[in-house]
């Protein structure tokens, strides 16, 4: 415990600089790099007649802040579901909750036309409040009750149901050129309209992720344990929920279904920081934000000038990860 105290201040200093330079990177590059100088110039002396200042400040800067703040928000989502449901395989996309969430949209843009960007992000914390939902209502029916491997495989069924319905009400309505944006996941294109959305909503329940970071701690221990340190685990568990859908709508909302983000993060940061959950939280969503912003960055430079869903770059880094894990902890808690 000394060794992972004294690693704090370490992590803490790498993962803030590796997010700005990730950042950065991000800025400069793409279909056309751009100079570090260019974009100094960019901030410090805008010039309307220059297209490169332009794309800086409304493309580049915005797609940034947006990848940086949503990898905090999943990464995040998935280590307080992990500590709340002690389910090591616990992720907003295995869940159910992005697929639930990515439902919502795919309803919204048929009956909801010319819906707004709250309004979007509304749908979207419904859809995901359904699907999560589903997945823990099939789970508690299965069988010997519900185990995480169990809940992860109910996940992964509700999902497949809710993107097949979502699919089939794109085409049927033929919405499927917007769906597909949601199913195959990116933040290219984000305004700052969803920036300040993503900052006015998520950044309150981002704070009070940390705030009630001590009480998931001591709920990872176990709910017997808690209940007999005086812990209302009801309400403890009721305000994760709500943190959870919330992070988990409002980023699908604005990037699409960006699978394994809340798998892979929270894993690797216990591996580094520890399982104390007031720090595990904060420094997840510091690595998440990293992660999302250099995965991004790879989505750009794969095949220039197109880019490669963002989605898709995740899945490739977390499948293996969760089929790792899914071995790994199968039989200690099947």
């Amino acid at each position: 415990m000394a060794m992972l105290s004294k690693r704090k201040p370490f992590w803490a200093t790498m993962s803030f600089f590796a997010l700005v330079t990730a950042m950065a990177a991000s800025i400069c590059l793409g279909a056309a790099d751009i100079s570090l100088s260019t974009v100094k110039d960019s901030l410090f002396a805008f010039n309307t007649a220059d297209t490169n200042h332009q794309i800086i400040r409304e493309v580049r800067i915005p797609r940034a802040i947006a990848g940086a703040l949503i990898g905090a928000y999943l990464a995040m989502a998935g280590t307080i579901m992990q500590g709340m449901t002690r389910n090591p395989l616990g992720d907003p996309s295995i869940m159910g909750i992005t697929s639930g969430a990515a439902f919502g949209i795919a309803i919204a843009f048929v009956w909801l036309q010319e819906a707004t960007s709250l309004q979007l992000m509304m749908v979207s914390f419904i859809g995901a409040a359904f699907g999560a939902s589903l997945v823990f209502g099939v789970g508690a029916l299965s069988i010997g009750g519900l185990t995480p491997v169990k809940l992860a495989l109910a996940g992964a069924t509700i999902s497949s149901l809710l993107i097949s319905l979502s699919t089939a009400i794109s085409i049927h309505f033929n919405v499927a050129k917007q769906i597909d944006f949601w199913f195959a996941g990116s933040v290219n294109g984000v305004q700052w309209m969803e920036v300040v959305l993503l900052l006015l909503i998520g950044g309150p329940v981002f704070i009070l992720g940390l705030l009630i970071s001590k009480s998931l701690t001591v709920l990872s221990l176990g709910e017997e344990v808690s209940k007999g340190l005086g812990q209302r685990t009801k309400f403890v568990k009721i305000v994760c929920v709500f943190i959870i859908l919330v992070l988990s709508g409002i980023s699908v909302s604005v990037a699409g279904v960006l699978a394994f983000i809340g798998l892979i993060v929270p894993h690797i940061t216990r591996s580094l920081i520890g399982i104390d959950y007031r720090w595990l939280i904060l420094f997840s969503g510091l690595f998440g934000a990293i992660l999302v912003v250099l995965a991004d960055i790879a989505a750009r430079m794969i095949q220039p000038p197109f880019e490669t869903p963002l989605g898709a770059i995740t899945t490739l880094i977390g499948g293996p990860f969760f089929l790792y894990l899914a071995r790994r902890e199968g039989g200690k808690i099947l």
